[in-house]
């Protein structure tokens, strides 16, 4: 079992409800979407600060990296990082996530409750 989060580039949504139509258009166009895009440059750097706090699960010889799917880099496209961690570990992992996503100004979307992320 996996928890997701999805960070992307943009305004933050004023409500729970509008940051999820925002993040299925997102998903539709970015993850879904037939043309592949690479990260933004922000998104680029939110995944390496990621990948500093916690390695790759392809580098992860000591399994204590939170992440589901390797590399991280390929979960994003364009302004968008859709991504999953173990649940073991998705209460730390998330509330870090999050906390980085604020500090680097991107928006932070809880996909299993529906919310942002504050």
């Amino acid at each position: 079992m996996t928890y997701d989060l999805a960070v992307w580039e943009g305004e933050r949504p004023t409500d729970d409800k509008t940051a999820g139509r925002v993040f299925s258009e997102l998903y539709d166009r970015y993850i879904d979407g037939e043309v592949e895009e690479p990260p933004s440059e922000r998104i680029a750097a939110y995944v390496s600060a990621l990948l500093q706090q916690w390695c790759d699960i392809t580098e992860d010889d000591e399994d204590t990296s939170p992440w589901s799917t390797a590399p991280l880099i390929d979960e994003a496209s364009g302004p968008l990082i859709y991504f999953a961690m173990r649940w073991s570990m998705a209460d730390e992992a998330s509330a870090y996530a999050a906390a980085l996503a604020d500090s680097m100004g991107l928006v932070c979307f809880d996909v299993q409750q529906d919310r942002l992320r504050p």
